[in-house]
């Protein structure tokens, strides 16, 4: 909901000012989430060189869709802070502020003279949360990268694919996200827990690489037990089992099997007349494994995916669909979650978004207002003491 401030309202973020200098992904969607949850979040760009998101494809009426999607709830302020009076009027927001989230190469705020370090001085409380691909400290500190690149490097692409093939690129953007917009907020809200402590402000490191490590969770317990990586495609959770695995339908659709517990596994044999099958949810090796999902994949091949769904709801069987992107706004557990959502952009028209993913009981998360125009609340923000 908006109003003549271009504030907002509700949320359990509401009275947290925000200073976004990030672009592209990482930064702005961690941002957007903040500002769904009710922080103010004012994204600073130059107007010589806005977020390049802005320009990616695909457009609306010369909206970009990926812009719309990743910065709603914000104001827009255009700001040079490359020059010595846009570094001045940055630096007297920074102590209206109580975050700063940058995407910087390290190190590069501090030549403009608007790092931590300078802005710390006018205002002690101020946090800063860094997010770069690979720290602010290390060999690889100034280093370039992009999503794939942190994959590698931590281990997690080598994860990701069936035993037999090569490392497969994930179809989401796990570092970005996962590494970078959730550990962003993560960092904020510690920080901020933090200062409620101490009275001060910090600095925040965010690597991606090192964010997304704890995705390894169970693969490197794996390897801390046994001294052995695992091959892709083998460990339980991750294609090892015919139990947990994911399987063609007659109609072409996929569903997820997900009977991992004994009980779960051994009324799925009971219900499809495979007492033999049983066994199955053991390790067995690469060959039997093979053979126990072929055995699986020829009875899923026997139904449609709907009726595989209905089988699983109804005796509590752990089966899901496996929706194309185009189904989600379908799925009626997805529209009681408010999950796909649908905002008005004045330029670009009726736009479908993603959610709230966090519900509150007694501070409803919300979005506020679609993606700014560039600029659009410059005058505004910069008149405001």
């Amino acid at each position: 909901m908006t109003n003549p401030d271009r504030k907002p309202t509700t949320g359990p973020l509401v009275g947290l000012r925000i200073l976004d200098l990030t672009r592209l992904l990482p930064g702005p969607l961690g941002t957007m989430l903040m500002a769904d949850m009710g922080a103010e979040v004012i994204k600073i760009e130059r107007s010589d060189s806005p977020d390049y998101v802005r320009v990616f494809p695909p457009h609306r009426n010369g909206e970009s869709v990926h812009y719309l999607s990743y910065n709603r709830s914000k104001r827009s302020v255009l700001l040079d802070y490359q020059t010595p009076e846009g570094q001045k009027r940055f630096l007297e927001l920074v102590q209206t502020a109580d975050v700063v989230v940058e995407q910087f190469r390290p190190g590069f705020l501090d030549t403009l003279g608007i790092g931590y370090e300078a802005a710390r001085v006018l205002n002690p409380q101020i946090i800063y949360v860094s997010v770069t691909g690979f720290g602010q400290t290390g060999p690889y500190a100034h280093l370039a990268g992009h999503d794939l690149n942190y994959l590698a490097l931590s281990g997690v692409l080598s994860l990701t694919g069936k035993a037999t093939g090569p490392p497969v690129i994930p179809g989401v953007q796990l570092a970005d996200i996962a590494g970078g917009s959730y550990m962003s907020v993560i960092a904020t809200l510690a920080a901020l827990q933090a200062r409620q402590r101490t009275g001060e402000g910090q600095h925040v490191d965010v690597s991606m690489t090192d964010a997304v490590m704890p995705l390894l969770a169970v693969a490197f317990a794996e390897y801390a037990g046994t001294g052995t990586p695992l091959p892709r495609g083998t460990m339980p959770l991750s294609g090892g089992l015919p139990n947990y695995n994911v399987y063609r339908c007659r109609d072409g659709g996929y569903v997820a099997l997900g009977t991992l517990e004994p009980k779960f596994w051994q009324k799925f044999c009971a219900l499809v007349n495979r007492p033999d099958w049983v066994p199955f949810a053991l390790p067995q090796g690469t060959t039997a494994l093979a053979q126990q999902c072929q055995q699986l994949q020829a009875l899923f091949l026997e139904k449609d995916r709907a009726d595989w769904v209905q089988l699983g709801q109804e005796h509590d069987l752990l089966i899901s669909p496996v929706y194309d992107i185009d189904e989600l706004a379908s799925d009626p557990h997805l529209q009681a979650r408010n999950m796909v959502m649908a905002q008005e952009h004045p330029n670009a028209g009726l736009l479908s978004g993603i959610g709230v993913p966090l519900k509150f009981s007694a501070t409803p998360a919300q979005p506020a207002w679609p993606a700014p125009r560039l600029g659009e609340d410059t005058e505004a923000v910069l008149g405001e003491r």
